[in-house]
């Protein structure tokens, strides 16, 4: 496997694998280029957003080029239908539909094809959402990486809860569904062969129930967010910035699976950053907190959910640092660049 430096140097500015990766070379692409020519409104950049017109409607679009497309505990075709309905929930949104558009290379087996296409639909109706419309292109040869995957979703708001990144505030509850780095890892252990693939399986799944199960919380539950590129480290940061506020986390509270730890070990990466498909973090008011936490460990998709640390009432806006095992303090960046490219 090769490492390259994610932001070489360049006589003339081009478009860099990190620019796709969710850290900062994301954030200086959509502020310089596609913002100001979309005339982009100024705020929190959500994972959905809500429909003008219909407060109560939400919507979301997504590409996936996720490579190999089919790995331990998922494919590109489930992938797409998890993300884009993970998106809507992270705004408080039940899916009502979905539309699917595929980018096909030619010599892609059509065999390969049904599988995806077939596993999509699954996805789809085990999340109890239709599939109302799509599209199909086909490219030459050398022209895309045998599929492309592109859905976009729309969804209801769940009554009372309308959680943002730019409301978390002092005091706050910072809580993870479940074990962080699966998917991440799993992807790459499968694409370079390192021997991971018995041990790791990606953790892609529907969180929507989840997000439903703290429905009754309300206005308790102030920001979601499902840590897919950049991670945590990511997720993190985008709320500590949106809400302008300090969060402090614990490096012993995070859960982190052996296999994980095994595999970040020998490449290098730190578990913070890795993506995943199938957890969230949530920021709920600390009186809400306990409630918060036996409402998502009803579920299969949030049995582990924990506590991993708090928003601090004092603190510089938007820092995000980790208590580590020895008592020690580290602040956690937004990811630079790509590492782990087309992870989802």
């Amino acid at each position: 496997m090769s490492l390259r430096c994610p932001t070489p140097l360049h006589e003339d500015e081009v478009v860099l694998l990190g620019h796709g990766a969710g850290g900062r070379l994301t954030a200086e692409l959509l502020d310089r280029v596609v913002l100001p020519a979309l005339d982009g409104a100024h705020g929190p950049l959500e994972d959905a957003a809500l429909l003008p017109g219909y407060r109560e409607l939400v919507v979301s679009t997504d590409s996936f080029v996720v490579s190999p497309l089919f790995f331990p505990g998922g494919d590109i075709g489930s992938l797409a239908v998890h993300g884009t309905v993970n998106d809507l929930a992270m705004r408080g949104a039940w899916p009502l539909a979905l539309s699917v558009s595929l980018i096909v290379e030619e010599g892609l087996p059509l065999a390969e094809l049904r599988a995806v296409v077939t596993s999509l639909g699954k996805a789809a109706q085990d999340v109890g959402v239709p599939v109302v419309t799509g599209d199909t292109k086909v490219v030459q040869r050398g022209a895309a990486d045998r599929l492309f995957v592109n859905t976009t979703g729309i969804g209801r708001r769940h009554g009372a809860l309308h959680p943002s990144a730019g409301l978390a505030g002092p005091t706050d509850a910072v809580l993870l569904s479940g074990p962080i780095g699966l998917h991440g890892t799993t992807v790459l252990s499968t694409r370079e062969g390192l021997g991971f693939e018995s041990d790791l399986v990606s953790d892609s799944r529907p969180l929507h129930r989840a997000v439903a199960a703290l429905a009754p919380l309300g206005a308790a539950v102030h920001a979601l967010r499902d840590p897919t590129r950049g991670g945590l480290a990511a997720a993190l940061n985008e709320i500590a910035r949106d809400s302008r506020v300090a969060v402090e986390i614990e490096e012993g509270a995070v859960p982190v699976p052996e296999a994980v730890a095994s595999a970040c070990d020998l490449l290098g990466l730190d578990p913070l950053i890795v993506a995943n498909e199938g957890c969230l973090v949530a920021f709920v008011a600390a009186e809400a907190a306990e409630r918060a936490l036996s409402a998502l460990r009803s579920l299969a998709e949030g049995a582990e959910a924990v506590r991993i640390g708090e928003v601090l009432a004092q603190g510089p806006a938007g820092r995000v640092t980790q208590r580590t095992l020895v008592g020690a303090h580290r602040i956690v960046d937004m990811p630079l660049g790509e590492q782990l490219p087309r992870i989802c």
